[in-house]
């Protein structure tokens, strides 16, 4: 199965679109640009979402959940909201059908036109500030910390499963605070789980910085960012904290009473991530055989393969293999034992290749009597042959080494591709022949930044937390620049 896939080297784009459906994460629906996500990539996105939720339970956070619907008016109160979704919205119109007259099947109901129209969700902060207006009265409501799972749509003309579809999943926070200086450290804590989110459990190494005004999020008056490096040396924007100011506080009048008992307005925070952290996963770590998943979001992390010649040796070998699950379950470890017929031991060794499973065993009539096991690992492919004697600790430390090498190797792959540019040629020449990460200098103006990105299609994916007080010339205009700014092609 695996042979089928083109190589990363041949074509990366069909690479990935036939990995994400051979691997069986998702497939192309009957509703064009929407997805069907099917049980083993649901079942990643799950694990994903449950380290999550309990991220944002430890920080504080409460989930909520709050209407599909959104009034068209409710758009229009936020200029720079309304502005930056405008073109991406479906709009309801009616509420009926009925049979069309001729018998031709069902039409819609002209005399069941909505008074006002209904936009679906593309993102919540409308619907929600005009909730919390009724639930802020006091600085003892403060601060709100809410969080929701949810689906949204934005309206996309060219798809790609996972990356960019019209409905697609995900969590969104939004927070109330009485002060401006809680309201920046919100949106900093979240981008920190975000970041350790990437980092320790989809094990993506992620630069944490400031999106430019041009690239913020619409109705934001600041927005931070994770971005990660793909194989192909393309940027993903693997996700957003954005501070909100008081633009939809006074958009919505929500307005606190002060321990001064003086009445003010909130000062608000948004961040999300979305199934596009599937996207991700696949092409920061994938090979030209499969999946590599790291072992934290792997839905099996080890899967034993019997090998027999009768029903007598199996008999023998499931014994051994229930004794050895039952000590990886106690770890918290999942494990699958593959003993059915209908798929000889090659086959079933490529599939769960193709799947990404962490380690797999192999378990034959003479491991058994040597007191032995074959241990082979996804991410190096190693296969070693290993005493059964204290196999659970030696599978739980392994799975760890997993984790760590494939961070690793991701971190290793960006670094050897993140280029220090000084000059607008070298630029170019870089971003074509060589691709990635581009540190250069930019003079600060939203004009160059998009001279910059109509003529090479790489864009500013953010100003580094880190980036070092640096006196340089932008590459484009030549004028002062005191820092450099991290460029890339992105998804």
């Amino acid at each position: 199965m695996a042979n089928a896939i083109p190589s990363r080297s041949e074509n990366y784009s069909e690479w990935y679109n036939e990995l994400v459906k051979r691997a069986d994460l998702a497939e192309n629906s009957a509703v064009r640009g929407c997805m069907v996500i099917k049980p083993y990539g649901f079942s990643i996105w799950e694990k994903m979402q449950r380290a999550l939720d309990d991220m944002f339970k430890e920080t504080g956070h409460m989930n909520a959940y709050f209407p599909l619907f959104i009034p068209k008016s409710f758009l229009s109160k936020e200029a720079s909201h309304v502005e930056g979704f405008a073109k991406e919205c479906a709009v309801v119109t009616h509420y009926r059908l009925k049979n069309a007259p001729d018998g031709s099947g069902v039409i819609v109901d002209p005399d069941a036109k909505l008074e006002e129209e209904l936009i679906v969700r593309p993102t919540s902060e409308t619907v929600i500030w005009s909730t919390y207006k009724n639930w802020i009265q006091s600085y003892r409501d403060l601060p709100l910390l809410i969080n929701q799972w949810a689906n949204v749509v934005r309206w996309e003309m060219r798809t790609r499963l996972f990356l960019r579809t019209t409905e697609f999943l995900w969590q969104e926070g939004h927070t109330a605070h009485s002060t401006s200086d809680e309201a920046m450290a919100e949106t900093r804590q979240m981008l920190e789980v975000y970041a350790r989110f990437a980092e320790e459990w989809a094990a993506i190494p992620v630069i944490k910085g400031y999106k430019t005004a041009n690239e913020r999020f619409a109705g934001a008056e600041e927005t931070l960012c994770i971005e990660a490096m793909m194989q192909d040396g393309k940027a993903l924007q693997a996700g957003t904290s954005h501070y909100l100011g008081q633009n939809f506080a006074k958009a919505f009048d929500v307005k606190f009473q002060s321990k001064a008992g003086t009445l003010e307005y909130v000062w608000g925070t948004s961040w999300g991530v979305s199934t596009r952290l599937m996207g991700a996963l696949v092409m920061a770590h994938s090979d030209d055989s499969g999946l590599v998943l790291p072992p934290k979001l792997a839905p099996i992390q080890v899967v034993i393969v019997p090998i027999y010649r009768s029903e007598e040796q199996l008999a023998q070998i499931t014994e051994k293999v229930k004794e050895i699950s039952a000590g990886l379950r106690k770890k918290g470890i999942s494990v699958k034992f593959d003993d059915s017929d209908a798929n000889k031991p090659g086959w079933k060794f490529a599939e769960y290749e193709l799947r990404g499973v962490p380690v797999r065993l192999a378990m034959g009539a003479r491991d058994l009597e040597n007191g032995t096991v074959e241990v082979a690992r996804r991410d190096t492919k190693e296969k070693m042959t290993v005493q059964l004697e204290g196999i659970v600790d030696r599978i739980e430390t392994l799975l760890e080494e997993i984790q760590q090498n494939i961070y690793d190797k991701a971190l290793a792959f960006r670094t050897a591709n993140t280029h220090h540019v000084d000059d607008y040629g070298e630029f170019k020449q870089v971003l074509d022949e060589k691709g990635g990460f581009i540190l250069a200098h930019w003079d600060g103006t939203p004009e160059t930044e998009e001279r910059i990105k109509e003529e090479t299609k790489a864009t500013i994916r953010c100003i580094p937390y880190n980036a070092p007080e640096e006196e340089g010339k932008c590459i484009l205009t030549g004028r002062p620049s005191s820092r450099r700014v991290l460029f890339a092609r992105a998804y």
